[in-house]
This record gives C-alpha cells, structure tokens and sequence, in this order.
C-alpha cells in the first residue's frame, strides 16, 4: 500500500521558524516532521511513500536523498507552481493510481491514529474516502448524517455553510488532515491545476461514499501555530510512539 504526504505548504502559520527552511523540516524534539510521517508510514507498513514539494523544495529533495529509510521515498515536485491539496494530489496522479487505496496526511500532523483500523474499516465500507475526523473544536466543522457520510461544511466563525446531502440531523466533526483513498478517485477529477482537495470530496460527497472515520479519544496535534509549539513539544516529548523506538 502506498502513502502520500503533503509537505508542499508554505508553512504561513509557523512563519517565524519556516523562513529559511520548509515546514517539514522543523524540528519537533530533535526529529523533523517529515521523519515522524514517515516512520509512521512505515511501522504500519506502507511499501512507498510520495512527498509532494514546492516551498525550499530542494531542502526536502536533499533531505530525502540522505536517507536511507528502508522503503521508496518519492518526490512529487512542485516547485515551479504550488497546487493546493487537490491539485497536488491529482499532479502526483501517475504514482498513484496503480495503487490499492492508499493513504494521504498532512506532515504537520502527529498522531496516535491506528493506521490500520483505519485503512480496514475503509474496506469494510467499501468507501471513495474516508476521511480522519474527531469530536473536538474548531472553527470549522464537517458535518455528517448517521450513516457517517458526508453531507456539508461549515465555518461558525464567518457562518459559511456548504451542503451537498440534506438530512435530518447533522453530525459536526473537525478534519485532522488524514485520509484514506481509493484510486477510482481519478476517474473523478474534472478539476485541474490549484484547488483544495476538501472542495473536491463536498463535490463528490453529493453521489459517492465519503466516509467518517471517528477516532475521537485518541492523541492528535496539528503542529501548524508557532505560538503553540513550545507547548506541542512538551506533549509529544511525554509521549511514548511505537514508530519511534
């Protein structure tokens, strides 16, 4: 199984320490994030991994090249024109889409989510996707029916509201940047160039199975804020991560 790792961001919101390198390059108690995505990656035993590129992308190109990590590090680069998850997903189509479903996470995302419970109850519902989501708050929520499809997206902070599936009651859940897909997903795509892959998945959602996958309970922290790092490397460092020993 394949996995994919979206590092191509400019890294806006940790802006004081990505000034001179790309955010999966910062350090979080001595590793990179990169590193804590892949060894992740391949504890639960993905064969390949994509890293999509574009800001100080020849950091991270280096950076994979030094290091031996047991199982095929690629790159999706790029650098000449920076696509936004969607786009960057379907430019890193031709290394892909061979695949079974594979996974796709954002690399300032550490986690204590079982990659595979994840990956077999996508298969048990036989889904396009099945996105990671979690009851905590936030800003903004997708909203799912009883059955876990989505349904709509909302942000409560400027009261914008997309909904692609009505239903009687709606289930509020916050993304947490991992996900699951299937490669039919391609035969999908009409878009092109930049767009985010969450309005792609709100598009698909009005006829096809895009999933919740609930790990509410389990350790989750977006390392995306500087203002909010000192406190990030104290949780992770009180935490013991299997992938790491």
């Amino acid at each position: 199984m394949k996995a994919m790792i979206f590092a191509a961001g400019l890294g806006t919101r940790l802006k004081a320490m990505t000034e001179n390198r790309p955010k999966a390059l910062v350090e979080c108690n001595g590793r990179t994030l990169l590193e804590f995505a892949i060894l992740k990656l391949k504890y639960f035993g993905f064969s390949e991994i994509i890293v999509n590129v574009h800001h100080f992308s020849s950091q991270i190109i280096d950076f994979v090249a030094s290091h031996d990590y047991g199982i095929p590090v690629r790159i999706s680069d790029e650098t000449n024109q920076l696509l936004d998850t969607g786009g960057g997903l379907l430019f890193a189509k031709s290394l892909l889409q061979d695949s079974d479903p594979f996974l796709v996470c954002n690399v300032d995302i550490i986690s204590s989510i079982d990659f595979n419970k994840m990956i077999e109850f996508h298969k048990q519902k036989n889904a396009l996707v099945t996105l990671a989501v979690s009851d905590r708050k936030t800003s903004r929520y997708l909203l799912f029916d009883k059955n876990h499809q989505l349904c709509a997206w909302e942000n409560r902070k400027t009261q914008e509201k997309k909904v692609v599936r009505e239903s009687l009651e709606y289930i509020p859940l916050a993304f947490s940047g991992i996900q699951i897909i299937s490669p039919k997903i391609f035969d999908y795509i009409s878009e092109s160039g930049k767009f985010a892959i969450m309005d792609l998945y709100l598009r698909l959602a009005a006829e096809h199975s895009i999933i919740a996958y609930d790990h509410t309970g389990d350790f989750w922290l977006d390392v995306g804020k500087f203002e909010e790092f000192e406190s990030i490397e104290n949780q992770v460092k009180n935490r013991k991560f299997e992938y790491l020993e």
